[in-house]
């Protein structure tokens, strides 16, 4: 994978979390749970930056040690069901600390390596 793709799958991970920051701004586990629309929105958005995580390749992840790529990888496989506790507990744990985690530290590593944020060839 390129240095474009990798650019372009960080920008993703980061508009995806987001997003769930977003919409999940003020809720409890319960409200989230209970909210059938916030709570399909976020779970979309959820497993898109997971799907996003996982496809980063191991060199540009290397470059990225603080982000925790394992727990993606984990949090991906246990978001693969429809719904049941897994997923449900699953999904809190990404919207109270894997998400927030992950856009904290996207955006120390965009202040200190821009270079795997930019989209050019060079």
């Amino acid at each position: 994978m390129n240095r474009i793709a990798t650019s372009a799958l960080l920008a993703l991970i980061e508009q995806s979390g987001l997003s769930v920051a977003t919409l999940a701004e003020g809720l409890d586990e319960a409200d989230l749970r209970r909210s059938r629309l916030t709570r399909a929105e976020v779970l979309r958005h959820v497993r898109l930056l997971a799907r996003s995580a996982i496809s980063v390749t191991p060199s540009a992840r290397e470059e990225m040690p603080e982000i925790d790529w394992d727990g993606w990888r984990s949090l991906a496989l246990h978001l693969q069901a429809d719904t049941g506790e897994d997923v449900e507990d699953a999904l809190w744990f990404a919207v109270s600390s894997l998400v927030p985690a992950t856009l904290l530290w996207l955006r120390v590593y965009r202040q200190g390596q821009p270079q795997l944020f930019v989209m050019s060839p060079d």
